[in-house]
Order: C-alpha cells, then structure tokens, then sequence
C-alpha cells in the first residue's frame, strides 16, 4: 500500500458530490484548483482556513490507507452542473499502484457524480472482530435494521436505514483486512448516505477506540476549519435517527451517482444510433445458411453506427466530443456485429424469436445451448457477441488487469455491445430486417420468424449484464435471466471464475487493501455496462420511451461462479417477488432465506419474479471466498439448461409472461436432486 500523508489537523467528514462517468451531461472534467465560492455549511475563522474547494489526497479520518472510508464525498468538488452537485475528483496520486508503479488513472471515474449504488463500505479497523462486535453478516442481514446495530446506514433523503451485511476481507491477512460493508439492495441514485459505525469490539470484547483524528473531529479542534460546520451538521442527522456522537468509532458521508451519470452515454448513443437508422437503413449480411436437425443455421454481419476508435476492435474505446460524450466515428462510422441464429423450419405464423446473452467471456456460438427451441418448433435464437465481455476481449482483459489505468477499453465496448444487442432486436422486428431475406424463409417464401414477437434470454454473464441491455432496449419485454447477478466487484471475490484471472490481478496489484479498492474503482466504470447501474430502470421507472419490463430470475442454489447475495440483491432491487417454498428447511444457512423478497401471490400478476432450484449443492461460503470443488460439492451454474420443468417455466414466461409453478407447490428442486457433501 502507498504510504500516505496524514493531516491530523483536516477536519474530515463529507459533503456532496457527483459527476457523471457514463453521463449524458455535458461535464467539465479539469482539475478544481482555484478558489471558488464557500461549498454549502462550510466555515472559514481566519486566513490561515483557505476555503477548501478541493477534493482530498487522502481522508485524514482514516490514518491507515488512501481512499478510505470508501465511498467518501471527500474525494469529490462542488459541480452545479451535474444533476447530484457533486463531481468526483479522485486525485492522480491517491489511487493504487501496480507493481510497476503506475496509479490507476481515473479520467473516467472522474466523470462521475457519485459513487457506485453497489458501493462496498469500506474501512480498516484494527483488530476488529466481525462477530463480537454484532454486525450482520450475510446469513442474517435483518440484524443490520436493528435500532442498537453497530454500522448504520443512513439515506439522508429518506431518513431510512438501509439493510446491509458485514465481513472483514477473508483472502487478506489479518493486518489488511478491510471492513467491507455491502448493501442488500442498490442505493437509490442520486441519494445522499451516512455512514455511522460504533461500539466495535476485538477479539477479547474490548471495544476498539476511535482514531485521533475522528476524535479531533468530534472535538471540533484545533478550531472550525472549513468542513467543520459539515461535520457538525452530520453528527445532528445521526443524533435525530438516534445514533449518539458519543458512541461513533467513525462517520463520514457520500453521494449515489445519478440516473444520467450512471446510464447518460449508453443511452446517448442509443437515442443517436436510432435517430440514424430508420427501418428502412438497416443493413445486414448473411455468410451462410445450413439446414440440420430440423432447424436452419445463419451466420452474418449487420451493421451498427459505432462509437469506438479504430474498428471498434478489443483496445478501443469511446471517441468523444468536446461536451465528453460519445460520438459517432467518422472514420469506421459502422461495427459489423456478427450474429448466429438458429431457426425452426417450419413458417413462423407469429412464433417467438429469442435474443440470448452468452456466458462469462463467450461468444454468440453459445446460443446453441438454445437449439432444442428451434429444432423444437418452439422459438428461433439469435445471438451476437457481446464485446467488452466476449471471447476477443480476452488478450486485452489480461493486459488490463495488469494496468486498470485501461478500464474504460472494456467498459467502453461493453456499452457498444448492449447497442449492438439492441439492434439485433431491431433486425428481428424489423419487417425490413432479417425476414426479407431468404435464409430467413421457407423455399417457398414463407417467413421462419415473426417480426415484433423478440423476447430476451441471459444466462450467468448474460444475466449479469442482460438487465442492462433489456433496461435500453425498446426491442422486447420479457426477459428471462438465468444465474443472474449484480455488482461485478461483489461478484468477482466469490467466483470461482475468479482465480484463473486473479493470477494476473494479484502480480499486478500486490497490497490486499489496493486489491480491494482498485475492484472499486473499476466498478465506477464497470457500472455503465452491467446490471448495478440500470436495475432501477428494468421492472420500474424506466427510461424515456422505453417500457417497463417483465422479468424471471433464475437462482441456483449454492452456484459457484454467480453468487446467490448477489442474485437476491438483484431480485430486490427490481422488486422481485420469490416462489416459495424458495428451499427445502434447513437447506440454507441464513436465518431468512432470500430475506426481504416477498412471497410470490399467485392471485396477482406481479410481473417479476424470481425462482430458487437446487441439485443439491452445498451452500456457497458466507464470505468473499469462492467454492471449490469437491469441498463445496458440484457447480449447479449450468445445470438449468439440462432441466426440463424449469425450461417449461422459462419458456411459458417469454410467451406469455405468466409464471408457472412447475414444481407443484414444493421447493423446485431438479430431477437430479442429491445432497452433495460439503
């Protein structure tokens, strides 16, 4: 870890902040330097107190490591530009160092106009005991609403608490083990939060004493620098929800990014991309057609308006205008998106097309695990590479997990996949797209897909990011997302994907604290892609002209590669309702399994819904480890492509957007079901 500078004198609590990394607001990025008005609540008492208009190098508050606490508004300016009034201003020499020594570079991040609404809460405690000191874990996250919890987490907004669990970074050693805290639901965009932690014990029940320099804040000493009247008025938002002064081990404050910061560009280059091509502009190439098996196989380009440099290639990233947004490029002005469709034979006469969303860093070939649809006669599939994510990413993902200064490469190109996924949909429903051509007719003329009938099927990666795509996507309405997540950097720690990249990751970054804060840094990024920066858009609020969406959640119990928190993060923050009974009793280690997800009332139509199956495996470790095998049994990941009820309930969904309980009032366990040892 860098070794940082403390200024014991700085009074550091926060005030608000924001910015927009994926925005669609036009942002000025340059450096705050010079003084500018008195941020509100601030105090000056002489000239020694230059008003404070810049973002901190480090939070005095914390006296172990740079950037925490994390999520911190001490790391952002005033900006009355933004729709939070808030900026990032993450300074150059404040963010981690790869073994090379070179700091992530967070010119993107610094878009931003707030933090991440998956934020890990983080801090370093020394010799802080998780379980003696009574925070939540995972297996219990109703303990964190508790009136006497140790961490509160407060939306000032709302003047609610907000449901989290607790662990100390299990991977790190003891002296580096960062309080990580996660909340159980995404924060709402653009809210202001506290962060107030107390009465932490050690390993012997003492309790852990404050820092010097939150106890110089609490004293308001030496005397009411420029953030203390903030601090002050912090402390009395907590005194009001009931959390004494007196009894802080540590507060500070931040700021959710917004709806535009966090979905501006992604939706920016939609609204351009559509506006320049009309269903009479789409274009498209078929390379091949070949009938077996009772179903036709079509491979091909079509093409896309494309906002990456170069050929829109792995490396490249968004050309942008002078205002920071996305603009079309001028040289390569079109990405040529392959596809892979497979269709039945027989004449559609209105029959479903899916759109599927492939595996972790797969490719569209893998909508072939969908041929049963289309031999079947049910539903064609088509698939196209969802880049940023895909196969050809793969050198430049090794290359940047050694330098995440090359994030925006990754996260840039996903946002062009979800656009080009889009418009795979456009080709679909398009009577001017894919059915006028002849791979996509009978020999006699008859069309082999029905335009306006394309629904949405992701599984594991595709459901991690598939909530996005649907979220922009005015091309379908019923989704199905299989193995489903949310937050990659929650994701990522309890995967057992994650080892064969972390090889490189941890050559790279060599200080567990950094470890954990670079994954945050990049999430601010990775946002713009995946599921946490649009689930509040999917089910409910959606954007402007696109609607709403219905959606199925499918959980495995116990998966290995997509942690199940994550997936009942997901299913609440889009307003899931669970089948129950979701397991077997005493199948789950946690006090409430899927707690807070309401029953699913089969007299409603409730439009979004999540089902749990189990094979039997054992349940996942309650902390930021992945399983192995055979210790934590089989991987269940992908054994719903093989299970023929929960096909049936997947299916019946997208053609009709009714759940059907095909486990006839029992838990949805696969046929296959055995206890594995554990």
């Amino acid at each position: 870890m860098r070794q940082r500078t403390v200024l014991p004198w700085l009074l550091a609590s926060s005030i608000l902040i924001a910015g927009a990394a994926c925005s669609s607001s036009p942002i000025d990025t340059s450096p705050t330097t010079s003084p500018a008005t008195t941020s509100p609540g601030s105090t000056t008492t002489g000239p020694q107190d230059a008003v404070l208009t810049e973002s901190l190098h480090c939070d005095p508050l914390d006296e172990r490591a740079c950037l925490l606490p994390w999520p911190n508004d001490a790391f952002t300016v005033p900006d009355d530009t933004t729709p939070t009034g808030r900026r990032l201003d993450i300074r150059p020499d404040s963010t981690p160092l790869n073994a090379a020594g070179v700091p992530i570079d967070v010119t993107d991040q610094n878009r931003a106009d707030g933090f991440s609404p998956g934020s890990a809460i983080l801090a370093l405690v020394p010799n802080l005991d998780v379980e003696k000191s009574g925070i939540a874990p995972s297996t219990g996250i109703g303990a964190s609403l508790a009136a006497d919890a140790p961490i509160v987490l407060l939306d000032t907004v709302t003047g609610e608490r907000v449901p989290y669990w607790g662990e100390l970074d299990a991977p790190a050693p003891k002296p580096d083990q960062l309080l990580m805290v996660h909340p159980a639901i995404s924060l709402p965009e653009g809210h202001h939060f506290i962060v107030a932690i107390r009465h932490l014990k050690d390993a012997q029940g003492a309790e852990i004493q404050r820092s010097t320099a939150f106890q110089a804040a609490l004293d308001n000493t030496p005397e009411p620098l420029e953030r203390a009247r903030h601090f002050r008025e912090m402390l009395a938002t907590l005194a009001d929800a009931d959390v004494a002064p007196d009894d802080l081990y540590l507060a500070w404050d931040f700021t959710v990014a917004s709806a535009e910061s966090l979905s501006g560009r992604l939706l920016h280059i939609r609204d351009l991309a559509y506006q320049a091509v009309g269903d009479d502009q789409l274009h498209f190439a078929v390379s091949s057609s070949t009938d077996t098996d009772g179903l036709r196989t079509i491979e091909g380009t079509y093409d896309v308006p494309n906002f990456l440099s170069g050929d829109g290639a792995a490396g490249n990233s968004f050309v942008l205008g002078d205002d920071g947004l996305p603009v079309q490029n001028t040289d390569h002005p079109t990405y040529q998106a392959p596809f892979r469709c497979l269709m039945p034979l027989t004449p559609a006469a209105g029959r479903t097309t899916i759109v599927f969303g492939h595996g972790l860093l797969g490719n569209r070939g893998q909508v072939d695990g969908l041929s049963f649809a289309a031999s079947g006669g049910l539903a064609g599939v088509c698939g196209t590479d969802e880049i940023g994510m895909a196969t050809d990413d793969l050198p430049n993902l090794a290359a940047i997990l050694a330098d995440l200064s090359h994030f925006n490469q990754q996260a840039d190109r996903m946002q062009q996949g979800h656009l080009n996924q889009s418009f795979l949909g456009r080709m679909l429903n398009s009577p001017n797209g894919f059915v006028t051509s002849p791979a996509f007719q009978t020999t006699d003329g008859q069309p082999l897909l029905s335009p306006g009938t394309t629904v949405f099927v992701g599984n594991s990666q595709g459901g991690v990011i598939g909530g996005a795509a649907s979220a922009i996507s005015s091309e379908w309405s019923r989704v199905v997302l299989g193995v489903p997540g949310i937050n990659y950097s929650l994701l990522l720690p309890r995967s057992s994907d994650w080892p064969e990249f972390q090889s490189i990751f941890d050559v790279a970054y060599t200080d567990p604290v950094d470890r954990v804060l670079s994954l945050q840094l990049i999430q601010l990024l990775w946002d713009c892609g995946e599921n946490n920066g649009y689930a509040q858009h999917l089910t409910a609020n959606p954007y402007a002209g696109i609607d709403a969406k219905r959606v199925l959640l499918v959980e495995a119990f116990g998966d290995h590669q997509v942690s199940n928190v994550s997936t009942d993060i997901l299913s609440r923050t889009i307003g899931a309702q669970v089948y129950e009974p979701s397991l077997t009793a005493g199948r789950s280690p946690d006090v409430d399994p899927q707690w807070n997800i309401p029953a699913l009332d089969s007299s409603a139509d409730p439009g979004v819904v999540q089902v749990v199956w189990d094979w039997g495996t054992p349940a996942a470790p309650t902390v930021n480890l992945p399983p192995t095998e055979p210790e934590y049994g089989s991987d269940p990941h992908g054994n719903g492509g093989s299970e023929p009820r929960l096909l049936q309930q997947a299916i019946e969904f997208l053609f009709t957007g009714s759940f059907n309980d095909a486990c006839d009032g029992k838990p949805c366990q696969g046929d296959s079901f055995s206890i594995s040892p554990g």
